[in-house]
Formats: C-alpha cells, structure tokens, sequence
C-alpha cells in the first residue's frame, strides 16, 4: 500500500536530521551535548544515525537545545469545531 503520509519512521529520520543540523549550527559535539544533557553518547549517534531513542532521553536533548516548548502542543484534543459548524448549517 502506498501513502503519500510519513509514516512514523520518516518522521522519526526527519527530527534526527533536524536535531543533528541544530546541534551542528550550535556548534555542539556529539561528546558535549551527550555529557551535558544526561543522554549516553552511544544513544545520542544512534538517535542521529537512525531517528530511534527514547522518549526521555529525547525530552532531554530537547531540553538541554532549549526546544522543550516544542513538544507541548503534542496529543492536545483538537477544538470541537462541531458546535461551530451548526451555527452555519440549515435545516432547509
């Protein structure tokens, strides 16, 4: 079956490779920010070479890069925009 959604693994691949060009952009070792934000180095390349790690630990290098805010908006409910919706349709 073909789908022109990402499926979970690309998204996975694409936040690495994001990760991976802020940690360069901040000029930040793979080393130091393993060290600084608690992440085991080995879980850190890992995480950069194949998009697979933690929740945590990803919480934790979002933290330590100061994108921690970016994951709040994550499993929020949707408005119910079906209330809204009735207001415009009639009943003809």
């Amino acid at each position: 079956m073909y789908s022109i959604d990402p499926t979970p693994n690309d998204i996975a691949k694409e936040l690495a490779k994001r990760h991976k060009a802020l940690r360069k952009q901040l000029k930040i070792s793979q080393a130091e920010l393993a060290e600084r934000s608690g992440v085991s180095l080995g879980s850190l390349k890992r995480f950069e070479t194949t998009g697979h790690i933690s929740l945590e630990s990803l919480l934790k290098l979002a933290n330590l890069l100061n994108r921690l805010q970016d994951f709040n908006s994550i499993f929020q409910a949707k408005d119910d925009m079906s209330k809204i919706e009735g207001l415009f349709t009639t009943n003809s």
